[in-house]
């Protein structure tokens, strides 16, 4: 088997190398089960860096980070518990070869809850950056951790899920995991609604919203921007926050 040229270079120096020095130059990988199939992951002595699924995954890893890469005996702590109920619970991420910009729009799409989805638009203006959906889009598209960041919860405004880095079809079988009624999202969708709120709180809200899954079908009513709920006297749920994101 040839050696890694790294491992080859430490072990020419005149004395040992410090403690800790291999793990703050080079990346270590596992392959580890996720919910979508066999997933291979990347981290740093910072944290989890990549999750990449199919073929391709070392020269991906060494274009994106320009690292070298090197097998792991076992995953961090944490990763396995976080790849299947999608909650950190305190496993680091290195987000460091991320801009500015895509950091803000992943560290946003973190707070969506599990079982919900956001439009482009909605992200775009959390960020600052109303009118740069597309460049969210982008953002998303080039995520380095799917599925730790879970750049599958943000959709299009017409119920479509739209692209995704392990595909569509992945993209639905995840949301549909994690209980997101994607058929009626479609419906509502196609009959123009993109909001729903509730008589009896006077709130209005995303559909996916866990507020809006409890309003009985005799309590809702569904309105195509938050203009026409306010004009009819409904507030912004303060848990999803639409008043970010408009729609029409």
């Amino acid at each position: 088997m040839t050696q890694d040229p790294l491992l080859t270079g430490l072990a020419a120096l005149a004395a040992d190398p410090p403690d800790g020095l291999l793990d703050r130059i080079a990346a270590r990988w596992v392959s580890v089960p996720g919910p979508i199939g066999e997933l291979r992951v990347a981290f740093t002595d910072q944290g989890v860096a990549y999750v990449h699924a199919g073929d391709g995954f070392t020269p991906a890893f060494r274009k994106r980070f320009a690292r070298p890469l090197l097998p792991a005996e076992r995953p961090p702590a944490g990763l396995l518990p976080a790849l299947r109920t999608g909650r950190l619970s305190g496993l680091r991420l290195d987000l460091r070869g991320t801009s500015d910009f895509q950091r803000e729009v992943l560290e946003t799409v973190r707070t969506i809850p599990r079982g919900e989805v956001r439009p482009y638009s909605w992200i775009a203006a959390r960020v600052g950056r109303p009118k740069a959906v597309r460049a969210v889009g982008t953002a998303l598209g080039t995520n380095p951790l799917p599925l730790l960041i879970p750049c599958h919860r943000v959709i299009r405004s017409d119920g479509v899920v739209g692209d995704y880095v392990f595909g569509s079809a992945a993209k639905e079988r995840l949301l549909l995991a994690e209980g997101t009624d994607l058929d009626g999202l479609r419906e509502l969708a196609g009959e123009r609604v993109f909001y729903l709120a509730s008589d009896t709180t006077g709130v209005v809200c995303f559909p996916t919203c866990h507020n809006a899954r409890r309003i009985t079908p005799r309590h809702r009513h569904g309105f195509r921007t938050l203009v026409q709920a306010g004009a009819a006297g409904y507030r912004p749920c303060r848990t999803c926050r639409p008043a970010q994101g408009l729609v029409g």
